[in-house]
């Protein structure tokens, strides 16, 4: 369904987690009986002697190992909500920091909520030089916000805060549940079409039955499977459309009401976004560089579009930065401005206020 308004999204946002939750047991299913086949194939399983009869008899396994696939399900979901942060911090290295150590970060989120009548997320930090930041949690009081060290030390207060404005949209807009939820189970796929590959690459493919005629299809069959289940799981990751970037940018300016630092923040992370995370977390991210094949898996829009939508709807203003990497030492040379829905483009004096005034 199209979002026409913020309780729409909200409302399409958490139809995606329940439809998640409820594919996660058939796509489990899915991937028991590509392994069955496979296992058929390369003779770990027996065989009935026809291809009709394999088929029926991995279909007849795959029926039986249902109510396991299930509790599979259902036991991850658990582990999922009960450790999803431990496993995030496993993946990225991130840990929670307190007021004393990060007055800054810590104060400006705290602001931020107390803004907006929230309760504060925990503040987490990743110690590497990549400028990146993003929510994670999957409900109230559980919520956390976590940057990195290179974001820090890069970005100047009010793009800091626009970041992390950008971030407690998310949380807001209930993204941060369904993209948890998606990364979580999209890196349980993956992992499973990985096996499959593997224990089919390690036992030849079957092709020792090839000479009884009729071992390659069912090779191909299973590479075909974990094929689809990869591809499922790239989807899976792209659950949320890109437009949650939009929305969580034109957040970030409802909040600050501040667009050009939105704009600088963005200009100053492209290309500098690295962070050693599974592919499965990189739609949480505030930026991914990694735009795939001809940007058709990307999980983010182009950081030119974001920014082309910031100065159109917001009216902001984009600055020359000599090195996106280090902070400004003199005041930036303006470029491009644009006039947004409220009139005319901000004049100099204006330009910390934004068209909010």
């Amino acid at each position: 369904m199209h979002a026409v308004g913020l309780r729409t999204y909200i409302w399409n946002n958490n139809i995606r987690s329940v439809l998640l939750l409820a594919g996660f047991p058939l796509l489990l299913l899915g991937m028991v009986y590509a392994i069955t086949l496979g296992m058929i194939a390369a003779r770990m399983l027996p065989s009935t002697g026809t291809q009709s009869g394999d088929l029926m008899y991995a279909f007849s396994l795959m029926t039986v190992a249902a109510p396991a696939a299930i509790c599979v399900a259902a036991a991850w979901f658990v582990i999922a909500y009960l450790f999803n942060q431990a496993i995030i911090d496993m993946a990225t290295g991130s840990r929670k920091v307190e007021r004393a150590e990060e007055p800054d970060f810590y104060n400006t989120l705290e602001n931020l909520c107390i803004s907006r009548g929230l309760t504060m997320p925990t503040p987490r930090i990743i110690e590497t030089d990549g400028m990146n930041a993003f929510a994670s949690g999957l409900h109230e009081g559980r919520f956390s916000v976590t940057v990195t060290r290179g974001l820090l030390e890069n970005l100047t207060h009010d793009e800091l805060e626009a970041v992390l404005a950008h971030e407690m949209t998310h949380v807001i807009n209930r993204d941060v549940r369904t993209m948890v939820i998606a990364s979580i189970f999209s890196g349980i796929i993956t992992l499973l079409c990985q096996i499959i590959f593997r224990s089919i690459w390690w036992t030849g493919g079957g092709r020792g039955r090839d000479r009884n005629g009729g071992g390659w299809i069912f090779w191909l069959v299973a590479m075909t499977a974990a094929a689809i289940g990869y591809a499922l799981a790239i989807v899976i990751r792209m659950a949320i459309s890109r437009s949650r970037e939009y929305v969580a940018d034109a957040g970030s300016v409802e909040l600050t009401k501040n667009p050009d630092a939105m704009i600088s923040a963005l200009q100053k992370v492209s290309g500098h976004t690295h962070l050693d995370a599974p592919e499965s977390m990189r739609a949480m991210f505030l930026e991914d560089d990694d735009e795939g094949i001809f940007g058709l898996f990307a999980t983010h829009p182009p950081v030119a579009k974001r920014i082309a939508a910031l100065q159109h709807y917001a009216g902001g203003r984009v600055v020359e930065h000599p090195d996106p990497a280090k902070p400004l030492t003199s005041q930036p040379e303006i470029v491009s401005q644009a006039s947004g829905p409220w009139g005319s483009a901000p004049q100099a004096d204006e330009a910390k206020r934004g068209p909010w005034g």
